[in-house]
């Protein structure tokens, strides 16, 4: 348990969706237990842990996806919602649909299939907010088209099995032109507004001026900021620059001298900014959510903020290598 009341955190509205929310959520991606991701696995028994030390925290706000594990990370979340005899009242969870990652399929077939599974793996018969999940693995027509993933979601919506629909995604560019359609009530951006990288920057101003919710996943870059370079040399998933790893020891630095730990400035700089509604911290175990509630409260000056600018920052995709041709 976290020893901090649920109400000394402020909550946020969610876009125009009616609600408010904490203003950090646990990513359960880790609990799916991908080692091919974030170089390290999780046990059944850390992520059974961490799952009910957030449903006891002041942040019960979860966050999943049907790619996660192919369907691990849900099903870990499972055993605990079923333990507590459903989705506790003052908890949240959203999940993401897209791609099968075993064929790289994005149809509106497979869309449909896997949220039929994700339901089944949750125990639940309605999710309140679901996403469409790395539309880059797909085309815009294709995904916008009669019968596709857009609009089998949507048809959920209808039926009331989702609350509220969203786009989460790589490609900057590619969100943004989801956010347009005005379809959509929320959207997630990851690893691309960091003190490292701002390219959504663009992205976070659209969605905001639309009303949408703006969630900002990876505040640490996949761990970089939080576990420093030594020990984890890696942004986005992938190995990080040289160039990059001196520009976090600087961060680190000006930190240190202001005696703040990096991580709460990692956390601090996504949610401070008044676009962003919810911040997606990864975590794999319970002692995380006690961690991360500390950075959220850490009191920092000014003058760090001021210090900071002067280190500059990336604002081209850092996953551009990724991708799928």
């Amino acid at each position: 348990m976290v020893d901090v009341e649920r109400g000394a955190l402020t909550h946020r509205p969610f876009g125009r969706a009616g609600f408010s929310v904490p203003p950090v959520s646990i990513g359960c991606a880790p609990l799916g237990d991908m080692p091919e991701a974030f170089a390290y696995g999780v046990t059944e028994e850390d992520a059974l842990a961490t799952v009910r030390a957030a449903l006891d925290s002041p942040i019960p706000y979860i966050d999943t996806a049907a790619l996660y594990g192919d369907g691990e990370s849900e099903r870990r979340i499972g055993l605990v919602l079923r333990e507590r005899g459903g989705l506790p009242a003052d908890a949240l969870l959203q999940t993401k649909q897209g791609r099968d990652p075993r064929d790289n399929d994005y149809s509106g077939e497979t869309v449909k299939r896997r949220m039929e599974r994700s339901l089944e793996l949750l125990g639940l018969n309605r999710v309140e907010i679901v996403y469409l999940h790395d539309p880059e693995w797909t085309t815009f027509e294709a995904a916008m088209a009669p019968g596709g993933p857009v609009d089998v979601l949507r048809g959920f919506k209808e039926q009331c099995v989702i609350g509220h629909l969203g786009v989460a995604g790589g490609p900057i560019p590619v969100e943004m032109q989801y956010v347009e359609t005005g379809l959509f009530d929320a959207v997630i951006t990851h690893n691309r507004y960091t003190l490292l990288n701002r390219s959504a920057d663009p992205l976070l101003s659209l969605a905001h001026e639309q009303g949408l919710a703006v969630l900002n996943a990876a505040p640490y870059g996949s761990g970089l900021l939080a576990k420093g370079p030594d020990a984890y040399p890696r942004y986005a998933y992938q190995q990080a620059s040289t160039e990059m790893v001196e520009r976090v020891r600087r961060l680190a630095a000006i930190c240190e001298r202001h005696g703040v730990p990096l991580p709460a400035v990692a956390l601090q700089f996504s949610t401070r900014d008044p676009r962003i509604c919810n911040t997606i911290v990864g975590m794999s175990k319970p002692e995380r959510l006690r961690q991360t509630v500390e950075y959220l409260t850490t009191p920092i000056p000014e003058a760090l903020w001021e210090d900071l600018a002067e280190v500059p920052f990336d604002a081209d995709d850092p996953e551009v290598n990724r991708y799928r041709r």
